[in-house]
Parts: C-alpha cells; structure tokens; sequence
C-alpha cells in the first residue's frame, strides 16, 4: 500500500483520511448505496489510497483483499459507480457511497449484493423488474453463459439484434389490431427484453432513456 505522504493529495482529502479509522491493515469498510432507490448494493473495502482515488475521479475504487490491489469497480464490466456522496459514520470507521449504479452492482448479475433474502419480503418490488432483466442481459454479455439465447443474440451481432426488433415490433401491432390484451402483453415484453439487448449492444443504458424522458416531460 502507498502511504499517505507518498500521494499528492488535496487538504480536504488529507483530513478526511486523518479522521478515518482504518484497521491494523489500512482498511475500512464501504457500503455502497443507489442514490435514486437507496438500495444496499454492495460492501467492498477501501484503503487511504483508493479513497483518494475515488475522490479525484468521481468513481468508486475499492482495494482488492484476495489479490492486494486497487479496482475501479466496472472498470472491465462497464458496471461503473458514480459517486454522488461519500460519508463516514459516528465511529469513522465505516464509509457510506451514494452512487449511480450502472447495470448490475452484483458479479452475478443481480443488482445488489445483498439479494438472498432470511426475513422480510423476498419480492422484488415491481418498478425493479426493468433493472433486473437489464442487469441480467449486461451481465450475459460481459460473462457469456453457453446456449443463452442473450449471447445467441450478442454473438449474431447488430443486424440480428435489429431485425429481432423489428419482428417484435410488428408482431406488437398485429396483437393490437387483433385487440387481444394478453397477446399485446406477450409481445410487448418480447419488445422490451429485445430493445434491451439492443441498448446494451449500443452502449445505451437505462438512465439514459430516463434522462431523454426528463427532458420530454419538462417541455409537456
């Protein structure tokens, strides 16, 4: 680990790391929460180093215990976390992260971290299912699963993705004329999970989509 006075740190970042509480092997505890659904995500480690790192670049960087070295969390799965808060708690010796999670936060592909559930309510609430199923197909491109129709998809490229959208599209308006309610339903979620496909094939995630509907509704 690089020691404090070896960074070129800022004044603000050299009294934050002088009242943190690291353990005898310069860590603390992170827990890293979705600013928008305050949702645990995760708990990693960080060290007087990666705190600083993530302060100078705005996304989280945690410090690896099995392999003793900095990771940017999403750096080769795009996963990034954007930091939006960093706290420590009454004790100084636990760090909160409020962070805009891109894709999953789990190597599983599941959201959060913290998704076997013991006691309380083991749905997951309805708004999330969109961020689950774009978790998953993230998660099926960056970790290829053999006869997944996802990677099926992926593997076949742009031009399979489009005309998939397309079929989907058309079948949509067939089971609209045909004003059949669970059709449509049907087709429509056969819509949704390959649009899905698409934006994450394009690089487009769902805040994205989010942020373009602000600005549609700010001009309503």
């Amino acid at each position: 680990m690089i020691g404090e006075e070896e960074m070129n740190l800022d004044i603000n970042t050299k009294e934050l790391l002088q009242k943190i509480k690291f353990d005898d092997k310069g860590l603390v505890p992170a827990i890293a929460q979705d600013v928008k659904t305050k949702e645990v995500l995760m708990l990693a480690y960080m060290n007087a180093e990666s705190i600083a790192k993530t302060l100078e670049s705005g996304y989280a960087c945690y410090y690896s215990r099995s392999r003793q070295s900095l990771w940017t969390k999403g750096e080769t799965s795009g996963h990034l976390q954007e930091i939006k808060g960093l706290y420590y708690d009454c004790d100084a010796d636990t760090i909160l992260l409020k962070v805009l999670q891109t894709g999953p936060a789990c190597h599983t592909g599941q959201y959060s971290c913290f998704h076997n559930p013991v006691i309380g309510d083991i749905n997951l609430p309805e708004e999330d299912i969109l961020k689950k199923l774009y978790g998953i197909i993230a998660d099926r491109k960056e970790n290829p699963v053999e006869k997944s129709y996802t990677n099926y998809l992926f593997d076949k490229g742009i031009d399979k993705i489009l005309k998939k959208v397309g079929e989907e599209s058309a079948e949509v308006i067939i089971a609209a004329k045909n004003n059949d309610k669970q059709e449509l339903i049907y087709e429509i979620s056969d819509l949704v999970y390959h649009t899905m496909v698409l934006m994450i094939n394009q690089g487009v995630s769902t805040e994205d989509i989010k942020e373009e509907l602000k600005k549609r509704h700010q001009q309503t």
